[in-house]
């Protein structure tokens, strides 16, 4: 395989990471509104919010994405394809990541809470010092998988018309008849990228609030 086809797929790569990396901030940003409606108590808030996660948790990622892409024109909203990838992949990474925080809030000692109101702290001074940090400590694995769940699974953009890094091998083997070594070369790449994101991640807990240093010697 010629450096002139490894180039177009690494040119690929670059759309598939990007989309992937807008669709987790989008949809990290909204899966703490949905956490935060879930955690609220009120029926208004937690059946609209538990009917959103349990339709992104149920429906392929496939057919949220031709559904996505088929529904914004017939409502009259037209938008590039690229747009409508990150809106299917942000949605449905919002549903994974809110169960994710919400497990993480829920697991915070109800003594710590309470300790923390006996020690005069105000509601904001308990969710910023006591709540969110270990709640971010308890659920980071999780997102971090999450996030590079959303990667791989990026290549079902290609059904909406974006040549990634997926649909690039499949076109570039289409054409050469090299199929091996193009799709070993877009695994390879993915593999690459990914176990990055792996390191950035196991490298950000450890400079999380409460984290324990590395060789400390205590079980996690």
């Amino acid at each position: 395989m010629s450096f002139k086809l490894f180039f177009l797929l690494v040119k690929a790569a670059g759309w598939t990471l990007g989309i992937s990396l807008v669709s987790i901030a989008a949809g990290l940003a909204l899966a703490v509104l949905l956490c935060a409606a879930m955690l609220s108590g009120k029926a208004l808030f937690t059946v609209p919010t538990r009917l959103f996660v349990s339709f992104f948790r149920g429906v392929p990622l496939l057919v949220q994405l031709l559904l996505i892409y088929n529904l914004l024109p017939f409502i009259g909203i037209n938008v590039p394809s690229v747009v409508a990838a990150i809106i299917g992949l942000s949605l449905c990474t919002a549903a994974y990541q809110a169960e994710n925080l919400r497990g993480g809030f829920e697991s915070v000692a109800p003594g710590l809470v309470e300790a923390a109101d006996m020690a005069g702290f105000s509601a904001r001074q308990t969710f910023l010092r006591i709540k969110l940090p270990i709640a971010l400590r308890l659920t980071f694995p999780a997102l971090v998988n999450e996030a590079i769940m959303i990667l791989k699974s990026s290549s079902l953009v290609s059904v909406v018309g974006i040549v990634e890094l997926t649909r690039m091998s499949q076109d570039l083997a289409s054409s050469t008849y090299l199929p091996i070594p193009l799709f070993a070369s877009a695994g390879l790449i993915y593999l690459v990228i990914c176990w990055t994101m792996a390191l950035i991640g196991r490298f950000s807990e450890r400079r999380l609030p409460g984290a324990l240093p590395a060789g400390s010697g205590a079980s996690r």
